[in-house]
Order: C-alpha cells, then structure tokens, then sequence
C-alpha cells in the first residue's frame, strides 16, 4: 500500500475524509457494493458529494466513463432554472426548452462560460456576487445547474424542490477544487434566497 501511495498519491477515499474533516462534514464509506458519499450540512440545506459511472457499448466494445457530481436539493420558490459550463463543454445539452444564452456584463465571465436559462435577470442578480464567478472560474470543467429532478433511477421530489447540481468528468482528488465546489453551493444557494429565488426551508428530500 505503502508503495502505491507514494506513486499514485493519496487515494479519493483519504482526500475527501480530510476534507469532510476540515469542513464539518461526514465521509460515508460504502464499500465494495455500496457508494462513497461526503455529506455537508449548510444551514436546511444538505450538500452532497459523489461519482457515478456510465457505460457505452459500441459493437463488442464497452467503455466506462466516471464523473463527480455534487448535488443540493432546495425549495425552488420562482421556478428559476440556469445551466453554466465552460464554453464547448456539454454546449449542446444547452439548447432545450428555448432557453438561450445570457451574458452577464462581465467580459472575461462571458468569454469563458456559456450562460443559458429561463430568467435572465435573475441570473444575472445570482452572478452579480463575484465571489460566486471566481469559484466558477476556480473549476477547470464546470457543468453547474438548477435541475428539476432526478429521472427515473433517482430520488423523487416534492412538488416546488428542484436539485442544484454540479457535474465533469473524471474524480477530483484536488482539495482546493472540491473545498471552492462546497463553498460555491453553499453561497449560490445562499444568494438564491437573496434574489427571492428559494426558501431557506429543509426541501425534505434524502438523496440516494
């Protein structure tokens, strides 16, 4: 083990209990059939941190892809949904429901980031916070949204509860990444309540 460490470095599970540790939060180990999940407490508010896998088979060919995700539900008040990602990263996903690109009067933030949503100055009022664009520009892929539900396989929620949510690709073992995500929750949900785009209600919803 000893040797593994010192060519590969600390592994995910050492990270994210240091982190959980520096944070106030827990490190739930799920082992071999369960899933590693870090869980922060911000106010109601419950943030949690994990990775799932996807599988693509082409022909006899299967390949698996990894992501980080970290997740939020909170009691979406205006219906207020927005979708950040760096430009070219996940671009077509953006393209649903009429929702069209946004600039924020920030010409390095608009530069880099593709901004799409249903309400464009409340997303403005939500990026007015520069504390909230540095954290985003702190994430090297950054796919960041309100989204409305789980689908099929995942959590069910209560009428008026949507899931702020973050994804990319890969694990992030870095600290300073994964401690700028949980603080970019945090205060993007903070500043939600600000616009009177949330409550600061407990949504209710334990996520798998």
């Amino acid at each position: 083990m000893g040797i593994l460490r010192s060519a590969f470095g600390p592994s995910k599970d050492e990270i994210w209990t240091q982190i959980a540790t520096d944070i106030g939060g827990e490190f739930i180990e799920g082992g071999f059939w369960g899933k590693d999940v870090l869980i922060y407490k911000h106010g109601e508010w419950q943030i949690l941190l994990d990775t799932y896998t996807t599988t693509t088979s082409t022909g006899q060919v299967s390949t698996t892809y990894t992501y980080t995700r970290m997740r939020a539900p909170f009691v979406n008040k205006d219906g207020l949904y927005f979708e950040i990602s760096r430009e070219g990263f996940f671009s077509s996903i953006g393209k649903f429901f009429g929702r069209r690109d946004i600039e924020i009067g920030d010409s390095f933030f608009d530069e880099q980031f593709e901004i799409k949503g249903n309400n464009p100055e409340k997303i403005k009022l939500l990026l007015a916070d520069a504390r909230i664009r540095k954290l985003c520009e702190k994430q090297p892929n950054i796919h960041f949204k309100i989204k409305d539900d789980e689908g099929w396989f995942g959590t069910d929620f209560p009428e008026g509860v949507d899931e702020l949510y973050f994804e990319c690709s890969g694990v992030i073992k870095k600290t300073e990444l994964l401690k700028s995500l949980f603080a970019l929750f945090a205060l993007t949900l903070e500043r939600l309540v600000q616009i009177d785009s949330a409550y600061e209600n407990d949504p209710q919803v334990t996520l798998k």
